[in-house]
């Protein structure tokens, strides 16, 4: 059994957190319960890209979030990278779906082999072995022989492989409108309704 209303979502140490500071503001506006993990280096970036200081404790970051999107306090649930207790590292659990963004080629290569060192990389090797929805967002550019060998890799294994290249045929004016444009093909893909930009045709 699986709840449509939870999701996981892993930020890494890739550029891009934009994208995840709207992703998880989107998720929690939808009154989704959100399983919060962030690596040592994504504490980096959220902290170099958008003046993030994560506090030490998993429950001091909870707090903080919930704060600062006004949800309810059970709608987040933040794990350390070592949290082996958390629910994400059982197939028993009952999330549907986990979005990686951004994901860095470490993560992805470790994924890719089914390395779980980390409660990312095993939380991400459940979703796989339990036939869940995984998304990956990887950024990076260029993508060596490496990096791609490992996305059809994943790809062959019904792995979402999206990296954030924004459209403009819609003619974006604000940074904002591209962040949107990459989220909304995230919530596609994770089967979130959302209303961030027109449809084409409409």
């Amino acid at each position: 059994m699986t709840d449509n209303k939870q999701i996981a979502l892993a930020i890494t140490g890739a550029s891009g957190a934009p994208y995840a500071q709207r992703l998880l503001e989107v998720l929690l506006g939808n009154g989704m319960t959100v399983h919060l993990m962030v690596s040592a280096a994504g504490r980096i970036v959220l902290a170099d890209e958008l003046n993030w200081k994560l506090p030490a404790r998993v429950g001091d970051i909870q707090t903080m979030l919930v704060d600062q999107y006004r949800c309810e306090p059970e709608q987040l649930q933040v794990y350390g990278e070592q949290q082996w207790s958390s629910p994400l590292a059982s197939g028993s659990h009952c999330v549907p779906t986990m979005i990686v963004c951004p994901c860095t080629m470490g993560s992805l290569s470790a994924i890719a082999c089914g390395s779980s060192d980390n409660l990312i990389n095993r939380a991400a090797d459940v979703m796989l072995k339990e036939n869940r929805r995984l998304i990956l967002v990887p950024r990076e550019a260029p993508f060596s022989v490496i990096h791609l060998e490992n996305m059809l890799k994943l790809a062959r294994l019904g792995v979402c492989i999206l990296p954030p290249n924004p459209g403009f045929y819609f003619n974006p004016t604000q940074l904002s409108q591209i962040i949107d444009f990459v989220v909304a093909r995230i919530l596609d893909q994770a089967a979130v309704p959302h209303q961030l930009v027109p449809r084409w045709g409409e």
